[in-house]
């Protein structure tokens, strides 16, 4: 029988930047995430989980000629609302990005994965940050059960520099994962400026270098291609 599919090319995709170590750059490519699908015409809206709420205040000193983005603080508990009416999405939005705090409980852990489907785990060239990120993508299997066909995980290095024995320590932890590394994003103090704005990286002008734009094209056409390709997964194994 032959099936017809049927996948918009602007069709939701929730992305959810996570990592149990806290310090990681997880609201950094947060937020840069949503600027740069906000800049590309896409529907974007950021939750921000972390009780910091750091993406909010990146939010907040959003210019309003800069492209729109959606805010949702889901940490602090409005007891005027439900819970699923904080957390409500708008109409026809197309990307979700998710920023998570530190230190998830297992419970947790799997409640802030539900209807994810990338998941984005951010890296720093560390031992102390390689060996507890090994400890949190083991939890992601057999844990929160991450099913690598539904949904897809990446790594992202991030504050990388260049020639270093901690860039080369990582390079071996990173050679021995079975997970893809999308971006190596060199450490710059253009990601601090563009924060204090409210702005990404890539809309600093010509302050950003072209590799900075490079990397963030590179990322955005991973997981837009991937999630192309999930949902090809989830057609064939429901026909």
């Amino acid at each position: 029988m032959r099936h017809t599919l049927l996948i918009r090319a602007d069709a939701m995709q929730r992305i959810t930047v996570i990592n149990l170590k806290g310090g990681c750059g997880k609201t950094t490519i947060s937020s840069n995430l949503a600027s740069a699908y906000a800049c590309a015409g896409k529907n974007t809206t950021l939750i921000d989980y972390d009780p910091q709420g750091s993406s909010m205040f990146w939010l907040n000193h959003r210019p309003e000629k800069a492209p729109k983005i959606n805010g949702i603080a889901a940490y602090p508990s409005n007891r005027a609302v439900t819970r699923s009416f904080q957390l409500r999405l708008p109409q026809d939005v197309e990307r979700v990005i998710v920023d998570t705090p530190a230190g998830l409980k297992e419970l947790d852990l799997i409640d802030q994965l539900k209807g994810t489907h990338s998941i984005v785990i951010p890296v720093l060239p560390s031992s102390i940050d390689t060996h507890a990120t090994a400890d949190f993508i083991r939890d992601l299997y057999l844990i929160a059960k991450v099913q690598p066909k539904r949904t897809r995980l990446c790594i992202i290095c991030n504050r990388v520099k260049a020639n270093t024995l901690a860039l080369r320590s990582l390079e071996r932890f990173l050679a021995a994962m079975d997970i893809p590394v999308i971006a190596r994003l060199r450490e710059t103090q253009n990601y601090v400026k563009a924060s204090e704005q409210g702005l990404g990286i890539h809309e600093l002008g010509s302050a950003a270098r072209d590799k900075d734009r490079s990397d963030w094209r590179q990322i955005i056409e991973w997981l837009d291609d991937q999630e192309q390709q999930r949902r090809l997964h989830v057609v064939a194994d429901n026909s």
